[in-house]
């Protein structure tokens, strides 16, 4: 009797541990449901409006397949001040806003030392790719975490996560803290490069790539429209005078010679849509050869389409070279979609496009159609008021540039010659709103008492860092912008026009639909952090968009 006790026990000792060993197991192996790779793609300078205005030009496989297939958050807007690349950018991937990411333009004044700082320079670390100072770059000024980081984090580093872009901010950024490499063009040897920050030397499949010279190739045959230029109805007429010429061209209408442009300046290829078809090509060699998609966790490449700012810039939101440029893409797109589907597989991969900012209309256009709008030209308007400021409290040049709308001071000589900082900002102030072109000048210390509509107010606190912000903001009319010449277009407003932005998810775990409430910018990240199961950044103060994603 004892025996059988003994065994029953026995066996019932070994019943439970082999179950609780399977629960173990099981818990250990136990897998978060995840796409294999989520792709952000920012569409520089691409207002909302572009999604429609070309529809139906675009083919099946591009934008239509991102609106047709996915979900659309139609009235998406960036809620700070100024609306420029590098603030775009660290936005969408943080979360957050540049009064809490650090990235208050793509260039700023440090207060307190006066030290003129692009976003991502970084002098400790040394170029990959080439000798120059073009890879002395890092994201280390960037103040919080991304979503790529909270995905590297998330996974205990598995997750591989790789930016890429023409611009090394627009590659840098996004990519994050923790990203495994981020690449850029350098214009010179028109290959993409790197720094010391994420590697010793450049793998050798970039090397192929580089070595493959696509840039001779796709500048070969000149540009010219991908259909009849009659068909370009959504377009003004070509050979505007509003409308950039290249170097050594006498119009700026079709056909342009890309190949003599590239020879006489390299730069001028950023200003042609190929510059598009080669950062996806490079995407398609990032895919292939680190095998992202591929791995035991959630890869994230993050790809930034700059040729649609340097054309927007150079030409202008309504020129033939805008729509071509952007019909060039979407086939471009769809190209990019087709290999995911193949590589990756088409319920595996989650995509999501959306732009750093939009872009005003160029204003020689805007005059000729009758629509208020003039060039803001801040370099006379500081000299006169740093005359004024002279004249007042007796030195020279208290104020150091007008950079970024914004009012910089010389802090260094108006702390050790203790001077009224309260009275010389009050004096700026007035002397601001009596210029042409200002509609706003406020001192950010404070705008609770300033009679300013509340949105602008808040999109101006967002953007206000007190170390890399200059005190006084300045809000220009609506249809006026800082010009550097007469052609292009430019942006950094609160206007709708800069604002309003596109946002498109589509693939794994996302629904179908649309939506024309509100969100923001800021609400990006933590939508694809909810989606993929892991932490916000920690600068963030967005909110999931809880109708894009699946409940499957």
């Amino acid at each position: 009797m004892i025996r059988k006790s003994v065994a029953c026990i026995f066996f019932l000792f070994i019943a439970f541990f082999s179950f609780s060993q399977t629960k173990i197991n099981n818990s250990a192996t136990a897998v978060i449901s995840r796409p294999k790779l989520v792709v952000g793609i920012v569409v520089d300078q691409m207002r909302w409006d572009y999604l429609y205005r070309y529809y139906g030009r675009y083919g099946n496989g591009g934008f239509k397949r991102l609106i047709n297939e996915g979900f659309s958050c139609e009235n998406t807007m960036i809620i700070h001040l100024p609306s420029f690349t590098a603030v775009g950018h660290s936005c969408i991937f943080t979360g957050s806003v540049p009064a809490i990411n650090g990235i208050t333009g793509n260039d700023w004044i440090e207060q307190l030392s006066g030290q003129h700082m692009y976003c991502t320079s970084d002098s400790t670390v040394r170029s990959i790719g080439n000798e120059s100072e073009d890879g002395k770059m890092s994201p280390r000024n960037l103040l919080v975490s991304t979503v790529t980081d909270e995905l590297r984090i998330a996974t205990n580093y598995q997750s591989r996560v790789i930016g890429i872009s023409l611009k090394d901010r627009a590659a840098i950024l996004p990519a994050g803290h923790t990203a495994n490499a981020a690449y850029w063009l350098d214009d010179a040897s028109g290959h993409f490069i790197s720094s010391s920050y994420y590697m010793p030397q450049l793998p050798e499949w970039v090397n192929a790539f580089n070595n493959k010279n696509e840039i001779a190739q796709l500048v070969h045959n000149g540009w010219n429209t991908l259909y009849p230029i009659s068909t370009y109805v959504q377009s003004d007429s070509d050979n505007q005078p509003y409308e950039g010429k290249f170097k050594g061209e006498t119009v700026s209408s079709f056909p342009h010679d890309m190949k003599k442009n590239y020879e006489t300046s390299k730069g001028s290829f950023r200003q042609s849509p190929f510059g598009n078809t080669l950062t996806l090509d490079f995407a398609r060699a990032v895919v292939e050869n680190e095998g992202l998609g591929n791995g035991k966790a959630t890869d994230f490449l993050t790809i930034n389409c700059a040729s649609t700012d340097y054309v927007g810039h150079f030409f202008g939101p309504n020129s033939i070279e805008a729509e071509d440029t952007y019909l060039r893409l979407d086939k471009d797109l769809a190209k990019f979609f087709q290999f995911l589907d193949a590589r990756v597989g088409k319920e595996r991969y989650t995509v999501f496009l959306t732009a750093d900012h939009g872009a005003a209309h160029a204003i020689g256009y805007m005059q000729e159609h009758n629509l208020p709008a003039d060039f803001f030209l801040p370099g006379p308007i500081i000299k006169n008021l740093n005359q004024v400021l002279e004249e007042k409290f007796g030195l020279q040049k208290l104020i150091l540039s007008g950079e970024n709308y914004q009012v910089n001071y010389d802090m260094r000589k108006i702390y050790d010659q203790h001077l009224d900082f309260d009275a010389i900002k009050k004096i700026s102030v007035a002397f601001l709103q009596q210029q042409p072109g200002i509609q706003y000048a406020v001192d950010v210390a404070k705008i609770g008492e300033a009679p300013i509509p509340q949105p602008i107010k808040e999109m101006i606190i967002n953007g206000y860092n007190f170390k890399r912000s200059g005190p006084v903001q300045i809000v220009l009319d609506p249809g006026w912008f800082e010009g550097h010449g007469k052609t292009g277009t430019t942006h950094g407003s609160w206007n709708p026009y800069d604002t309003h932005i596109p946002l498109l998810f589509m693939g794994w775990g996302i629904r179908h639909g649309s939506t024309n409430r509100v969100v923001h910018m800021t609400d990006i990240a933590p939508t694809v952090s909810a989606m993929l199961h892991i932490q916000m950044p920690n600068g963030c103060i967005g909110k999931p968009i809880s109708e894009v994603i699946s409940s499957k």
